[in-house]
C-alpha cells in the first residue's frame, strides 16, 4: 500500500516549521528528522491557522 498524500502543502509545511524554529533540522535531514512534538506542533499550527480562516470568512 502506497504512502497517502498529504493534506498540507510542502509551502504551508515549510512556512509553519520556519515559524516554529525546526526548519533547519528540515533542510538538513528532511521531515523525518524532525521530532514527534514538533510535528503534532505543526499540526495543531495548521489547525488554527485553518480554524481562523473559517471564521473570517464568515464575517
Amino acid at each position: 500500500m502506497g504512502r497517502k498524500r498529504g493534506i498540507m502543502s510542502d509551502q504551508l509545511k515549510e512556512e509553519i516549521a520556519k515559524e516554529l524554529g525546526f526548519y533547519d533540522t528540515v533542510q538538513k535531514e528532511g521531515w523525518g528528522g524532525i521530532k514527534a512534538r514538533d510535528a503534532g506542533n505543526m499540526v495543531k499550527r495548521a489547525v488554527e491557522m485553518a480554524e481562523r480562516s473559517l471564521v473570517d470568512k464568515q464575517q
